[in-house]
């Protein structure tokens, strides 16, 4: 764990000898005793696998069947090994519905599942993975990390894993390396570091913890102790535990009395100020890929109003980035209308950030932009300049584009959308390969563009970031929109789509998302018992 550009990918793909970057190097790598560089081919490629951030670099065949199969083809196994391993694997990811069809029509997310499979079909011993859930829904990241503990628990896989969404993994690990500039500033087990991180040891360290620990860390020491790290919560379970046993004694009761007297009622966040008029409009809009094909999008109606953050959610393959195209233009739907405000036009981020370059610095990406936008020089550098400090942007400027981390690289082509200075803002998982820390910076720099008057939607897997700052959320499923409204509303009747605060304190306050809710429901109780 540790902040984008903090070398988190750098130090996997060095224990990956193919995929060693170019560069100058000192020290020694070992694996099972012997240096990494003397390990024979077969064993080398077998024996380690990694899965990678983006899962368009690592897919290389047409179909899923073929994609499967290269990697086993590689290393020469017979044709029924192949067969008997597939036939395992397919069941296990649920690919078999997907095994004739093209990758390019597969979501991020199944992209990402088709990468893990194809690497565990060579049955590696090390399993080396780079923010891996990233593009799956939160479902499907949840049914991914138990997979991974799985393998870990029952085949003794070793799995050495970059998150930034750490709310299921960190309680699962043995085992905590903190990185920070290229260095290691921490290793030790997932409760010593929250300990350490209470003592003010890491105290940067807070954004990145589970839900659990976080609230543990930020509600009043009552009900805490200090010598015991294994009382420090990190999943739902302990942390409601933890959480109704606190209420419990403030509120004078013993445990399981009545928490929630001691929060009273949960007031939830008011909503931002939205103006009524709609800027992006679609109806009964019904699109298919192929003629012949399914309806991706099914007479869906949706509708973004002026200083609106719009969150659209749902499932891996539900449709989300098509319908993200078909709102920008880029896809004509079969039946139906999208309109747009007059004299309004829209920017959009696509999923894939390399997309967006052509250059061979950061700094002449963000130069062409800002020349295609139109702007005056010296607008130009201002914007640039603001932009590359709003995104800590300004040490990699002189920097390729491929050569930058993956969050780095999704804030740069943010940064170049930017510049076109649109009315209507279309990002497709903006918050991928963002840092908590980064996340809230962008997230200060919407709330910017929405007092401007701008409307933005945002598709995303990222229920936290949706749950804090939307307005409006909006659930696709079955090619069209089947529940909206407003946060609070939104998840708090969800059972999956909810956010981990959500499912601890759902008994006690309903409506509660964030740990600020949480704590301001307490500091209205601490209130009133001071009155008392």
């Amino acid at each position: 764990m540790g902040p984008s550009g903090g070398g988190k990918t750098t130090l996997l793909r060095q224990l990956k000898r193919e995929l060693t970057p170019v560069g100058t190097g000192s020290g020694v790598i070992r694996y099972a005793g012997l240096p990494l560089a003397e390990l024979p081919e077969e064993r080398a490629a077998g024996e380690i696998g990694m899965v990678f951030q983006n899962p368009e670099a690592q897919i290389v065949m047409d179909t899923v069947w073929h994609e499967l199969a290269f990697g086993m083809e590689n290393l020469g196994l017979a044709p029924q090994v192949m067969r008997s391993r597939l036939a395992e694997m397919a069941g296990l990811f649920g690919l078999e519905p997907l095994l004739y069809k093209p990758v390019h029509e597969l979501s991020g997310g199944q992209k990402q599942l088709l990468n893990l499979a194809s690497v565990l079909l060579l049955q590696p011993k090390l399993l080396l993975l780079d923010e891996p859930t990233s593009q799956l829904d939160p479902v499907a990241a949840r049914e991914f990390i138990q997979t991974l503990h799985r393998l870990n628990e029952e085949m003794s896989v070793t799995i050495i894993i970059s998150e930034h969404r750490l709310e299921e993994v960190l309680p699962l690990a043995d085992r905590v390396l903190l990185m920070e500039s290229g260095m290691l500033k921490a290793a030790c087990p997932p409760r010593e570091l929250v300990s350490k991180a209470s003592e003010g040891t890491f105290a940067a360290v807070q954004s990145y913890l589970p839900t659990a620990a976080r609230l543990y860390l930020a509600l009043p020491a009552r009900g805490k102790s200090d010598t015991l790290t294994e009382s420090i919560p990190l999943t739902v379970r302990e942390g409601k535990r933890w959480l109704h046993n606190l209420a419990s004694s403030a509120a004078g009761e013993p445990p399981g009395g009545n928490p929630a007297a001691a929060f009273g009622n949960n007031t939830a966040a008011l909503p931002h100020k939205v103006d009524s008029t709609p800027l992006l409009s679609a109806r009964e809009v019904t699109f298919r890929y192929e003629k012949e094909g399914r309806e991706v999008l099914r007479k869906l109606s949706l509708s973004l109003h002026r200083g609106e953050l719009l969150a659209i959610l749902g499932g891996n393959g539900a449709g989300k980035s098509t319908l993200l195209h078909v709102l920008s233009g880029l896809a004509k739907p079969q039946r139906g209308k999208v309109e747009l405000a007059r004299g309004i036009t829209a920017g959009f981020l696509a999923q894939n950030p390399l997309l967006y370059f052509s250059y061979d610095t950061a700094l002449e990406e963000l130069q062409h932009m800002a020349a295609f936008a139109r702007l005056a020089p010296e607008e130009a550098a201002s914007e640039i300049s603001r932009l590359a400090e709003a995104f800590e942007l300004q040490q990699v400027l002189q920097s390729h584009p491929h050569d930058l981390s993956g969050g780095q690289q999704q804030k740069l082509a943010l940064a170049m959308v930017m510049l076109l200075k649109p009315a209507v803002l279309l990002l497709d998982e903006p918050t991928k390969g963002l840092d908590p820390d980064a996340k809230v910076r962008f997230a200060g720099l919407l709330r910017q563009l929405l007092e401007q008057g701008m409307s933005i939607a945002v598709v995303t897997h990222d229920v936290e970031f949706a749950a804090r700052y939307a307005s409006r959320c909006a659930l696709l499923f079955d090619g069209s929109i089947t529940a909206e409204g407003t946060p609070a509303d939104f998840f708090s009747s969800n059972y999956f789509y909810t956010t981990a605060v959500n499912r601890m304190v759902r008994d006690i306050l309903p409506q509660a998302l964030t740990i600020e809710d949480v704590m301001t429901a307490w500091q209205g109780y601490a209130f009133r018992s001071s009155l008392l």
